[in-house]
């Protein structure tokens, strides 16, 4: 092991204003990792670090082409040293400590290049380190692939059968004024609770959520973001209630949830700029893949109302917002497929944060040689 500067193992490269693109093959990094598509990009093969804010500090690799956004610093290693040795030594680094600024934490290419780091110089000591934290990391990102097949399936099902109405038996059901015989129109009030009432005893120890642990693609919690707490300010909810924030720009970006991973009758609390949807007249997952759709969301957005920067969506907003409701049985078989769908993510995600907790208790004992590669 040796005590070098950064700046003798990598070079550092500042983002760029993002290229966004929703249908775009290349993926854009900001400070708190992928925060979507680029039709475009500008590194490849690097270490991506946020540079300014909440995510200041953070750590993320990509191995391919992507887009890094403005509000990160690129880190390409030099010759000799191993990308992924690199990125598990600065994702075990105190980097936010050494960040500068008035306002907000702020890194800059000079506070790195004057950063030093014990490091294993030898290059195939490196790549065996990297190789055993690797074999966590690609177990991680494989059940991540599955999440996302299983959520697409059941959001993709939801579209065809009550969007398109592509319904088994469509092709034999007559419409009337617009609506097939046996369905019902119902305003968002009539089927799904909107901040139904919770009570938790005052200075009870209870899970926070705060909006930060939302994904803008996913049903995912961060669970690395959690907190436990004894104030109860926030939105209160529980298993099956979706999270769906009435702030922009949170709302435009696509954050929502399904609450999953709540113990039966446990409640929990998080940011006041959630608004809680219960499904009563149909199940959690419906009102999740419902809540993801865009008309339901341009109409959300519609409603804000405030200053520049901080709207808010208006609850009114949903009492003149129609759902196409289906007869019992065709609910029914939508939740024989998508309520599996979702218990497998919550399993699969508990895996995660098992595999995540054994991978970082190995990693200092890696990189300070106590166990050896």
């Amino acid at each position: 092991m040796i005590i070098t500067p950064l700046s003798d193992l990598v070079e550092f490269y500042n983002g760029k204003t993002p290229n966004k693109d929703k249908d775009g093959q290349f993926a854009l990094y900001g400070s708190n990792g992928r925060i979507g598509w680029s039709k475009s990009f500008n590194h490849e093969n690097a270490i991506i670090l946020g540079r300014v804010g909440a995510y200041c500090g953070s750590v993320e690799i990509c191995q391919n082409k992507f887009w890094a956004s403005d509000n990160t610093i690129v880190v390409k290693v030099k010759e000799n040293n191993d990308l992924r040795y690199i990125y598990y030594r600065l994702f075990s680094y105190p980097l936010r400590s050494y960040a500068g600024g008035a306002a907000q934490p702020l890194l800059t290419q000079t506070i790195l290049r004057g950063i030093k780091i014990n490091v294993e110089k030898d290059f195939h000591t490196q790549q065996k380190i990297a190789s055993v934290l690797s074999a966590y990391d690609d177990m991680i990102e494989n059940n991540l692939r599955r999440i996302a097949l299983l959520e697409k399936s059941a959001r993709l099902l939801y579209k065809e059968w009550f969007v398109k109405l592509h319904f088994p038996g469509h092709e034999h059901t007559p419409i009337v004024d617009g609506v097939p015989e046996g369905w019902e129109v119902k305003t968002v009030p009539q089927i799904i609770s909107i901040n139904p009432k919770e009570k938790i005893d005052k200075g009870k120890e209870v899970w926070t959520v705060p909006m930060s642990c939302l994904s803008e693609s996913s049903t995912m919690i961060s669970f690395d973001l959690m907190e436990r707490k004894t104030k109860h300010n926030g939105a209160k909810f529980k298993n099956g209630d979706v999270l769906f924030p009435r702030i922009t720009p949170c709302l435009e970006n696509g954050k929502t949830a399904l609450v999953q991973f709540l113990d039966n009758g446990e409640i929990a609390c998080g940011s006041t700029e959630y608004i809680v949807l219960r499904g009563d007249k149909v199940s959690p997952e419906f009102t999740y893949c419902l809540a993801r759709t865009y008309n339901f969301r341009e109409n959300a957005i519609k409603s804000m109302i405030g200053s520049s920067g901080r709207q808010r969506v208006q609850i009114s907003c949903f009492s003149e917002y129609s759902v196409l409701i289906p007869p019992q049985p065709l609910l029914k078989q939508f939740d024989q497929f998508a309520t599996p769908n979702f218990l497998q993510i919550k399993i699969l995600q508990l895996q995660n944060q098992k595999l995540k907790q054994a991978r970082d208790l190995l990693l200092p004992r890696l990189m300070n040689g106590e166990i050896p590669a």
